[in-house]
């Protein structure tokens, strides 16, 4: 089994150094970058997850695919450039779990996942110091602004400031904000100012996501959640519907989205 893993990986990079080959090479692999092939990224690790969500194994190792072969791919663009290779990325990744798990490779002896945790934030800083980055909250909070999804970004950054005791003292102190923030909010819109509207839509986002953690909620799977239901009473609505939504009233279109609502609720 190990010997047919490693002939498909080799055989996935035999394929996209091909492609990738200057005189013989596919013309659209040739002219891509690290840069030009982001969306690619994103756009296949949210693939991944929505397979992974929907339990269709085979899908999910479709996805994966796609994937791996964002992976292989940037490594032999680093390769053409001369900066690394895939066997640097692997060689890296493998010395980091090692060096991360102690208590698997090494001598430390660790009983629940509170040690686990606590041994993990200590090695990651020590490696942080190793390579000499900034101790400052506001460069390592910068990193999940530039790397994350902002909803996403949005939950570790009010993480890791609240760690650092950034935080309010109780609930009801959150709660407060979220009532300042959303009257701050209306009052910009109110004045009509979109710059200034948006701002303080952010920080009403931001307040949701502190209540969020201190409820030990998820919001993006929340929001994710909204979505799956909002779209799937869509769906229902549709089915009831003799011409398309566009050229329904306002009443209709509520009456509609109630009887969908009920379907789903009787159906599941």
């Amino acid at each position: 089994m190990e010997n047919k893993t490693l002939k498909a990986i080799q055989e996935l990079i035999e394929v996209v150094a091909k492609l990738r080959a200057p005189s013989t090479g596919c013309p659209w692999d040739l002219a891509q970058t690290q840069t030009s092939l982001i969306p690619y990224i994103i756009e296949e690790s949210y693939e991944v997850v929505d397979a992974i969500r929907s339990q269709n194994q085979l899908q999910i190792a479709d996805e994966l695919g796609d994937l791996l072969l964002q992976v292989v791919l940037q490594a032999q663009i680093a390769q053409d450039e001369g900066h690394f290779s895939l066997e640097d990325v692997a060689q890296n990744i493998t010395e980091k779990l090692i060096r991360r798990h102690p208590h698997v490779f090494g001598n430390v002896k660790i009983t629940d996942d509170t040690q686990i945790h606590e041994n993990w934030e200590k090695i990651k800083a020590q490696e942080k110091a190793s390579r000499q980055e900034s101790a400052f909250l506001s460069d390592q909070l910068t990193q999940y602004h530039r790397s994350l999804p902002p909803l996403m970004a949005g939950q570790k950054i009010s993480k890791k400031s609240a760690r650092a005791g950034f935080e309010w003292e109780n609930i009801e102190g959150v709660w407060e904000k979220f009532h300042e923030e959303l009257g701050e909010f209306q009052e910009a819109i109110e004045e009509n100012n979109q710059n200034h509207a948006e701002e303080e839509l952010g920080d009403l986002f931001f307040t949701l996501i502190n209540l969020a953690r201190w409820y030990d909620l998820d919001a993006t799977r929340a929001l994710q959640g909204t979505n799956h239901r909002f779209i799937k009473r869509l769906a229902v609505m549709e089915k009831y519907a003799q011409r398309p939504l566009s050229e329904h009233n306002i009443m209709e279109l509520e009456a509609l989205w109630q009887k969908a609502k009920q379907w789903i609720m009787d159906n599941g």
